[in-house]
Parts: structure tokens; sequence; C-alpha cells
């Protein structure tokens, strides 16, 4: 995933890192293999407003927010930060809807899911 050939990371990265921001935080929050759930988070909806190019190989740290706990879903507010700076090079929204593992009906969020994104 390194630069484009415009010379920065592709907008589509974006998205990969906010995947990655927000399952990696609630695998260490749960401490629990969140793919062993009977409920996943299916990504729903998701948008990104772009400040600054962000280009490899920049440090990128991401910063975390509770935007709305719903019953069967989350809805996370994300922050990439170049490395030092405290700005944000883009923020985003994230949507998590919670289904069956198995039939994908909408189920609520895990009870460990939901403890979790209360602290953010």
């Amino acid at each position: 995933m390194d630069n484009d050939v415009y010379g920065h990371v592709n907008n589509v990265v974006y998205y990969s890192f906010f995947d990655t921001a927000v399952n990696g935080y609630l695998i260490e929050a749960t401490g629990t293999d969140i793919r062993t759930f009977s409920a996943i988070g299916i990504v729903a909806e998701t948008s990104c407003r772009f400040f600054k190019e962000l280009s490899f190989p920049e440090t990128v740290q991401a910063g975390l927010a509770l935007e709305k706990l719903g019953n069967s879903s989350v809805i996370y507010r994300i922050g990439l930060f170049r490395e030092a700076e405290e700005i944000a090079a883009a923020v985003g929204r994230f949507v998590h809807v919670y289904v069956d593992r198995e039939t994908r009906a909408v189920v609520p969020a895990p009870d460990s899911i939901r403890e979790a994104v209360k602290r953010l």
C-alpha cells in the first residue's frame, strides 16, 4: 500500500486504516478474537474527509472516538494523523451493524463490544 501514481497514499487505503483502527481496538479492548463471536460487525457505511496528503513511509496514527452506540450498531469517528501532528490529515465515519454470523440477520451488538466502545 505504497504511494500511488500521484505520490501519496491512495484514498481507498484510508478506509483500510479505518477498518484496522476499529477492529484492532475491539480485539485489544475485549481481549478476544472478535472473529469468533456469533454476532459480527458489518460495515454498513463509511466516509472520509481529506485535509492533508499522507505518503509512504510516514507513520500514521489513528484516533478513535464513539459517535453513537445503538442497539445493533456502533458509529465511530476516526482521525488519521501524521506522526507528531495534532491536526488530522483525514477524518472518517465508520458504521458497524451487528448481524448473526450465520443468518446475517441484524442482532444486538455483543455485550463485550458495547462495554469496549463505551470506554472511547
